[in-house]
């Protein structure tokens, strides 16, 4: 996909600030250090419209990316690291829950994961919800550019085993430093907007 135009459109905390165009959205989730500020800026050509950080848990909002005036990208807030309190942790449990369970525009979710590492616990969690509430999941295994060529089927095998991915649902390897994998994401997404 061909993207000429690319903006973020609210940070929202709440339902009542969610865009009320009816557009496809695709939700971006993963753990805080995962790399899903990166994989947005590499899928549209973009150096810096999401903001990367070295501090993990930087997103503390769902933050809509209207892509070509046809969809948005949504961002939640990542899992893990991030050093906020219980309280804090909990709200955003809420937030996220809301919109993953409630927003009837949302066609599938992407999962980002570090193909480095076995997905965490928190992953397989996350699948888990999602699947539970009868979602299509894309899993994005980030950083393949950091395994060699002949490790990565070992390393594709263990994350559909460890999350024991459904047959319906796509894991595709991914590099934010080359952009391999970028075509067959774009591909997989857009099988979900043009519905």
């Amino acid at each position: 996909m061909k993207v000429t135009n690319a903006e973020i459109v609210i940070s929202a905390v709440s339902s009542k600030q969610y865009p009320g165009d009816q557009l496809p959205e695709i939700a971006l989730a993963g753990r805080s250090n995962v790399g899903k500020s990166s994989f947005i800026n590499k899928m549209i050509n973009r150096k810096n419209l999401a903001r990367t950080s070295s501090k993990p848990g930087k997103t503390q909002t769902l933050n809509f990316y209207k892509i070509n005036e046809a969809f948005y990208f949504v961002d939640v807030p990542g899992y893990g690291y991030a050093k906020v309190s219980k309280k804090e942790r909990e709200a955003w449990g809420r937030m996220i829950e809301q919109y993953f369970t409630e927003r009837s525009n949302l066609q599938v979710a992407t999962l980002i994961t570090d193909i480095r590492h076995e997905p965490t616990a928190d992953d397989v969690r996350m699948y888990n919800f999602l699947k539970h509430y009868e979602l299509p999941v894309i899993v994005i295994a980030t950083k393949v550019d950091k395994i060699s060529k002949n490790k990565r089927v070992n390393h594709l095998q263990r994350a559909i085993k460890k999350m024991d991915l459904e047959a319906e649902d796509l894991i595709i390897p991914f590099s934010s430093e080359t952009g391999e994998g970028k075509d067959d994401a774009w591909k997989a997404i857009q099988g979900f907007i043009s519905r």
